[in-house]
């Protein structure tokens, strides 16, 4: 047995996944619970039962699997890793939304339990319609799935986590009847990529950065998810989300405490939550009155996205003709502490954009204009840019000499990124972040009270939002946003930056 193999010994568990047919199983979860038994990051003693209502035999559903391996796994299918996924994988057929029905999945697990050598250790993954989460929570408290002496169990909650701040706490406290706060996992698929969780190494090892990280010498921040992808079949939940529910406050909110954050007393987890939590809390007041110059709403027409034309958003299946939906936010605030008081931080997320990236900008000052600064100016500022996707790494950008003329002055590029083109919403964010429930690792998901800072700061856009008139569609498929969504930024003597 190697050390991989020693590290996951104490992990036994039964992962039980609640829309077991569904897409996001399909296309992220099985994907990545292949990978992790390739990296041998599995325990031994470890199941995994898919919960569906479609009817199906264990030998279909795990066929189904098989072919979306094929399709979405990042390594190629090989079939001794894959008999090893396989004798772990089950199906069990039922409707979650029939109460009755969980005692006989209870009965089901406690066998597998047994045969498997689990320990009565469970992880409850909820991939299903957010409309369900409460019914699924009752129905394995009534059928005492979740409490047994001598074994811990899991409660992992796919976003949205609510729809205001309204609904988010009605369903925490519904959860928190049956699961304790440390025993909830409220999964946000971002915090699992590669550069994401490379922000605090980058800040917090680096002198040359932190001591320079703040105010003093950072002119602005800028964080940018940007997709050339239309709503596609999520019509019916974008619909009901928009941009802000969907990217701002959760993704962006989430980005943005990461960056902003205070150096935490040591890196136990509840220590990095709560610096996140101050610098949401620390967000400038979100009035009318102030979003009505630093807010910007967009919904795309019909365009071009790399030469193919594609329809507009009120054109797409399921979305009425007079859809007043936004999937478009620009938005500029400011982080009043010590740290940050005074330095700008503009955020940006739409759909079907020009391009389509995830990247965070901080732009250092100027130097006072003596010196090279006094006869010309230089256009370029020092840039860090750290890349999450497609390009994954890290950019800096600074000033030397033009070796080809006497005294001319170039900006010269370090970067060290590269190409991933499967990144995205990708099973590698899932591997990391199934993995570090497994071993209750709680760091990379958001403690209750983040996401209540976090929608107290979205709700107030949100009625903003719902209380303006806007003339939608008012960016072109293929485009960089609104017009309005540059002139935030010109007014301060800025623009938007793509590395």
């Amino acid at each position: 047995m190697d050390l991989l193999e020693n590290m996951t010994d104490n992990l036994s568990a039964i992962l039980v996944i609640f829309g077991g047919t569904g897409d996001l199983t399909h296309r992220k979860l099985i994907p990545a619970l292949y990978n992790l038994v390739i990296d041998k990051l599995l325990p031994k003693n470890f199941s995994i039962v898919a919960v569906g209502r479609r009817n199906k035999t264990e030998e279909e559903y795990k066929s189904d699997m098989y072919r979306s391996l094929q399709e979405h796994s990042r390594n190629k299918v090989d079939e001794r890793h894959w008999r090893k996924l396989a004798s772990m994988l089950h199906y069990y057929q039922f409707d979650f939304t029939d109460l009755k029905g969980y005692e006989g999945l209870k009965n089901f697990l406690d066998t597998l339990d047994k045969e498997a050598n689990t320990g009565g250790n469970r992880v409850f993954y909820l991939a299903v319609a957010p409309e369900h989460f409460e019914t699924i929570v009752h129905g394995l408290h009534i059928s005492n799935m979740t409490k047994k002496h001598g074994s811990w169990s899991r409660l992992i909650i796919e976003k949205p986590f609510g729809k205001d701040l309204k609904t988010a706490r009605k369903l925490n406290n519904k959860l928190l009847e049956v699961f304790d706060e440390n025993s909830i996992y409220r999964i946000d698929h971002y915090l699992g990529k590669e550069m994401i969780q490379n922000i605090m190494v980058l800040r917090f090892c680096n002198s040359i950065f932190e001591s320079i990280w703040n105010n003093k010498f950072i002119d602005n921040v800028q964080i940018s998810l940007t997709e050339k992808l239309g709503v596609g079949n999520r019509s019916g939940y974008y619909e009901h989300s928009g941009a802000i529910r969907d990217m701002v406050q959760s993704h962006i909110i989430q980005i943005l405490s990461l960056v902003a954050m205070e150096p935490p007393i040591n890196l136990k987890t509840d220590s990095i939550r709560t610096e996140k939590q101050k610098v949401i809390e620390a967000i400038e007041d979100i009035t009318p009155g102030f979003l009505k110059n630093n807010v910007v709403f967009g919904q795309y027409g019909k365009g071009y996205i790399d030469g193919i034309p594609v329809p507009g958003y009120r054109e797409e299946p399921k979305v009425p003709a007079d859809s007043n939906t936004e999937t478009f936010v620009a938005l500029k605030l400011h982080i009043n502490n010590f740290r940050w008081a005074g330095t700008p931080f503009y955020i940006r997320t739409g759909k079907r954009m020009g391009s389509g990236s995830a990247e965070i900008v901080i732009q250092f000052k100027d130097l006072p204009n003596i010196l090279y600064f006094k006869d010309k100016e230089i256009q370029d500022p020092n840039l860090l840019v750290l890349r999450i996707q497609p390009n994954i790494g890290v950019f800096f950008q600074f000033n030397t000499k033009d070796f080809t003329t006497y005294d001319g002055i170039v900006p010269t590029k370090m970067d060290t990124s590269h190409f991933s083109a499967k990144q995205g919403n990708t099973p590698e964010a899932y591997e990391r972040l199934i993995y570090d429930i497994l071993r209750g690792d709680a760091t990379l998901f958001p403690r209750w009270d983040e996401v209540e800072a976090a929608w107290s700061f979205a709700d107030r856009i949100i009625q903003y939002r719902e209380n303006k008139i806007s003339q939608f569609p008012n960016y072109d498929a293929g485009s960089m946003g609104p017009v309005a969504a540059f002139e935030l930024l010109a007014r301060d003597g800025r623009k938007w930056w793509n590395i």
